[in-house]
């Protein structure tokens, strides 16, 4: 998810994609640690950069209003 891609979305799509990422990234993070291990363990790294650009792009249009 590249972040010129973001600016389009709508606020309201944006927050979807948020609490989507960090209902994911709770159970990756419940997950490892039952398991203490990962299929997949870069999947975390990438949906926390996702979350962080949705929070960024959220935060540059809230300033702009």
């Amino acid at each position: 998810m590249k972040a010129s891609e973001l600016i389009n979305l709508s606020d309201e799509e944006l927050e979807a994609r948020y609490e989507d990422l960090c209902r994911e990234i709770f159970e990756l993070t419940s997950e490892l640690r039952v398991s203490r291990k990962l299929e997949k363990p870069h999947q975390l790294k990438e949906k926390k950069k996702d979350r962080a650009r949705i929070l960024t792009v959220l935060r540059q249009k809230k300033s702009k209003e």
